[in-house]
């Protein structure tokens, strides 16, 4: 109940911040615009115009309450529900919206279709491996990290205790579900599709398009069989849990360039972030750092990855077509291990950083705040008996065990009679 009801919240109270803030802080552009943050277009007032439609406002919702179901996932089992209401209405509304401005918005200043290019290339981030993944999972890191693990995670001598998840069938199924998804966020960031591209006849967006799809598949495929042999050697059997985050961290990790690399790349990029994953799955068990769904290092390690394999492996004539419709005689940087020198890789790199940046000053705090307020997280009781029972008035199964309350009221008797 509770992670299906903070999944519901993440959309409807996303919803109303971005349509009253959100979008006119990442695409409020006009005579005040400025490379920071938006100042126009605040609850939509004057859209539908020359530059932006409804269509669009809804397309780049999607993108914004993604981020928050991303930090929610960090903070699940042990958060009160107050807390996920206000950190997801400051998330969606404020501190997202100015990441995506500074890279999506013509305006922004790390923006690749600025007249003021960052090292003359503006950084490429095409679908949101940083400006939505890696926002999302360093947000779930503080969370995470101010909360601490969840009770039971380790175990008096410091040893992770596996605290599995109740249902493997929905997790696979909500992995194809995901990956069917991202052919509307990667492929889907093309704003127009009938645009030919100069001096061929038969290349325009509509074949861009279709190589974004096909980069993206083979970037999550590849993951996924390097998790499943990584973990095979690791744990001695087949995880069938671990390739599901395995395909999805291949998915965040091309997020970013999947419009501007060749499809041998793609799998490139797939395999280093089977291995990002892992690493970090192992680093964070090391630290006794419990995100229960390795949100911070999916999202935040293979966003941050795919931002620097950009700026290794972008293709020059991509680069063109996709951020100047293919247009002869343009000059631009790219990949450098394509020939395309430093300065693509440079403006990658500024953007993994100012977003580790921004995301910690804006919402560390918030989470240290709430935390102080004793707000954050909830009471060792209640965590144990499950939020479901002690927070949302009983649980989302029938099937519970005879010794457990099956609601509420019985849950609240037991509190009674203890104290």
């Amino acid at each position: 109940m509770n992670i299906m009801l903070t999944n519901v919240v993440d959309a409807v109270v996303g919803s109303i911040s971005y349509y009253l803030f959100g979008f006119a802080f990442a695409f409020g552009d006009g005579s005040n615009s400025n490379p920071f943050i938006g100042t126009n277009f605040f609850a939509l007032y004057s859209i539908p115009n020359s530059t932006y439609d409804y269509s669009f406002f809804l397309y780049q919702w999607a993108f914004a309450i993604a981020v928050a179901g991303i930090t929610s996932g960090s903070i699940a089992e042990r958060t009160q529900f107050t807390s996920y209401l206000i950190f997801s209405f400051f998330l969606t509304g404020f501190v997202y919206p100015i990441v995506a401005h500074w890279v999506w918005s013509s305006d922004g200043w790390l923006s690749s279709s600025s007249s003021d290019l960052l090292f003359g290339s503006g950084a490429i981030d095409f679908a949101g491996s940083g400006v939505v993944h890696l926002v999302g999972g360093i947000a779930g890191l503080w969370g995470s990290f101010i909360e601490g693990p969840r009770v039971g995670r380790f175990d008096a001598f410091g040893r992770p205790v596996q605290m599995r998840g109740h249902n493997a069938t929905l997790v696979v199924l909500g992995t194809f579900l995901l990956w069917f998804g991202w052919f509307g966020f990667n492929p889907g960031s093309f704003d127009k599709i009938l645009v030919a591209y100069p001096n061929t006849t038969d290349q325009g967006n509509w074949t861009s398009v279709g190589r974004t799809a096909v980069t993206t598949t083979l970037a999550g495929s590849t993951a996924g069989i390097v998790t499943l042999f990584g973990r095979r050697l690791l744990i001695g059997h087949w995880d069938a849990l671990g390739v599901c985050n395995g395909v999805l961290g291949g998915f965040v990790a091309i997020t970013s360039g999947c419009s501007v690399v060749e499809p041998w790349a793609a799998i490139v990029c797939g395999f280093f972030a089977a291995w990002v994953l892992i690493g970090l799955n192992i680093l964070a068990l090391k630290l006794q750092f419990d995100d229960p769904l390795e949100a911070t290092q999916l999202h935040g390690g293979c966003g941050a990855w795919g931002l620097i394999f950009t700026g290794l492996f972008a293709k020059e004539e991509f680069v063109i077509q996709v951020y100047d419709s293919g247009v002869s005689g343009v000059v631009r940087p790219y990949g450098l291990f394509m020939g395309g020198g430093w300065a693509l890789l440079g403006a990658q790199v500024v953007e993994v950083s100012v977003i580790v940046a921004w995301v910690t000053v804006t919402m560390g705090p918030l989470f240290y705040v709430l935390h102080k307020l004793e707000i954050l997280r909830i009471s060792i009781d209640d965590e144990v008996a499950g939020l479901d029972i002690s927070s949302h008035g009983g649980y989302a199964y029938t099937h519970q065990e005879e010794n457990q309350p099956r609601f509420y009221a019985d849950y609240m008797r037991i509190q009674n009679d203890q104290s």
